[in-house]
């Protein structure tokens, strides 16, 4: 079995910022690329791995892989249509 990390479309490094500006910024960024793509997240806030896990519940935009790496939380979400807009996996 063989574990690979997705391939991010685009990247948002919010070292330094807490919630809720992770969880805000982070909607902005996913707003910016189309749905099915995936947006990597880098923070460094302890709290960011709890509260983007539950947002990413709440949205519906799924994480696909977290993990620590150097004091930094590298975060993979798949961006998911709004009410209305499709698109083909």
């Amino acid at each position: 079995m063989t574990l690979t990390t997705p391939v991010a479309h685009q990247t948002l490094d919010l070292s330094g910022l807490r919630c809720p500006h992770l969880v805000i910024s982070t909607l902005h960024a996913l707003r910016t690329i189309e749905p099915g793509q995936i947006l990597q997240v880098i923070a460094t806030d302890l709290t960011a791995p709890s509260n983007m896990a539950a947002w990413c519940r709440q949205s519906q935009n799924p994480l696909l892989d977290v993990y620590e790496e150097n004091g930094r939380f590298i975060f993979y979400i798949q961006r998911q249509p709004r009410s209305g807009e499709t698109y083909d996996r």
